[in-house]
């Protein structure tokens, strides 16, 4: 099967986390089939439209590794629009209206009064050229609306929500353009869709009754309609529609440590059936992707799980993955020591930190120090080239009568300063002897 698909996000703020895993599907889906990923910027809101945004989308993809096929602005195809408006002008397919947003208000009341759908009568249908003339001469620019066909049920299967019926009589005929020549969402990005060979739109439910309208412009316009599915919405976790969701975006996500893994593991999963597997990578996950295991429900987004799902790939993390980012001087075997007691790669920092020293330790009883002492001479004189922590800990063990937390929890409060934490027997040697000696002492007093 054939398959193109694309993002198409507007230039006029960050991508969120809807946005992200709308391109994350559509990237999925393109891939689980050999296709093609298409990034199209559309900025023909010219006015809130900005730079500095196109970067960020571009640089946010890139992070993620949704690296596009193709990409293609709105901005630059203004004379393909204009081509296939004037076709549509020619088809009749296309009409003039004057009505204001107040009049067009006024419309609604009435008809919703009357228990009537509130569409748009086509009024406009009735002037003359002549009516038009006058209107032009009096100022007047008209917006332009898309003629449905009310004849023509619309249907399709979505690949999502399956079956789906709409009567376009009960569909207002959607304005395509302003009365300053601007265009709105609908025909362009048809027209994209048509000059660009996408098979397979993939967007949210929201879209539903945009599709409705769509399919018979891609009729209009003499070409084959893709394949539609409607993704359910995300909701936040308590429940309900979350504003922290539109403005949770990847740069929040990095500064909070979460590893772009972890975003592509949970959002490639969250809607379907399928459970989060974070050891599953991009290429594995789109072998995988199945429109048909999403469900109608809203999908669920937790931070929390995120978080648990992030400490998960940061424990398999290689190296050479990580190296950069690393502080200076920590070598793999550090990393492959303190790599599972961390939820952020940031907190390589804090334990590579306590390998290198200072560290503080909590005082101690007079007991404790005593058993410190003792530990400081013991570990001058225990083999180091094999288990060094063993050995110690047999040692002390044998001549002092401790075991458990009352052996183990003073020694390694003295030489990391903390009560938890990477295996002592790894984190031993990478102390070295004589700190090891020296923080043994400075806590014995």
């Amino acid at each position: 099967m054939s398959v193109t698909t694309r993002f198409a996000p507007s230039p006029t703020g960050l991508l969120h986390i809807g946005n992200i895993r709308m391109a994350l599907h559509n990237w999925l889906l393109a891939k689980r089939y050999g296709g093609r990923f298409l990034l199209r910027i559309d900025d023909t809101d010219t006015a809130r439209s900005r730079e500095d945004y196109v970067t960020a989308i571009r640089a946010d993809l890139a992070w993620l590794g949704l690296l596009p096929d193709g990409e293609e602005r709105q901005s630059a195809r203004f004379d393909l629009y204009e081509r296939e408006f004037a076709r549509l002008v020619a088809a009749g397919r296309v009409y003039r209206c004057y009505e204001t947003a107040q009049e067009l208000e006024l419309k609604r009341k009435v008809l919703l009064s009357r228990g009537l759908p509130p569409i748009y009568d086509r009024a406009a249908l009735a002037l003359t050229e002549a009516d038009h003339a006058a209107r032009a001469d009096a100022g007047e620019h008209p917006h332009w609306r898309f003629l449905l066909d009310r004849d023509s049920q619309i249907e399709w299967r979505d690949g999502i929500r399956g079956p789906q019926h709409f009567d376009p009589a009960q569909i207002s005929d959607p304005v395509v353009r302003r009365g300053d020549g601007s265009w709105l969402y609908m025909l362009p990005s048809v027209i994209d869709d048509i000059a660009m060979g996408v098979t397979d739109v993939l967007r949210g439910e929201d879209h539903v009754s945009n599709t409705a309208t769509q399919l018979q412009m891609f009729v209009a316009l003499g070409a084959a309609t893709p394949r539609f599915a409607h993704e359910a919405l995300i909701t936040g976790a308590e429940g309900k529609l979350s504003k922290r969701l539109g403005s949770l975006g990847a740069e929040e996500l990095r500064v909070a440590g979460i590893e772009p893994e972890a975003v592509v593991a949970l959002l490639a999963r969250l809607g379907t059936s399928d459970p989060v597997d974070p050891a599953l990578e991009a290429n594995a996950l789109a072998g995988a992707f199945n429109l048909a295991h999403f469900g109608r429900a809203p999908a669920r987004f937790d931070e929390t799980e995120l978080a648990r799902i992030n400490a998960s790939v940061i424990h398999r993390l290689p190296f050479e993955r990580v190296r950069a980012a690393l502080p200076e001087g920590m070598d793999e075997a550090a990393w492959l020591v303190i790599r599972p007691n961390l939820s952020t790669l940031a907190e390589a920092a804090e334990w590579w930190q306590v390998v290198t020293g200072p560290v503080a330790c909590p005082p101690f009883a007079a007991e404790d120090r005593a058993f410190l002492a003792e530990a400081a001479t013991a570990l001058g004189s225990v083999a180091w080239d094999d288990n060094p922590w063993s050995a110690l800990t047999g040692s002390l063990k044998k001549t002092t009568g401790r075991k458990g937390r009352p052996l183990f929890l003073p020694l390694r409060q003295a030489l990391t300063g903390q009560d938890h934490g990477p295996e002592m027997a790894a984190l031993l040697p990478l102390i070295g002897r004589d700190e090891a000696i020296a923080r043994l002492r400075a806590a014995a007093g």
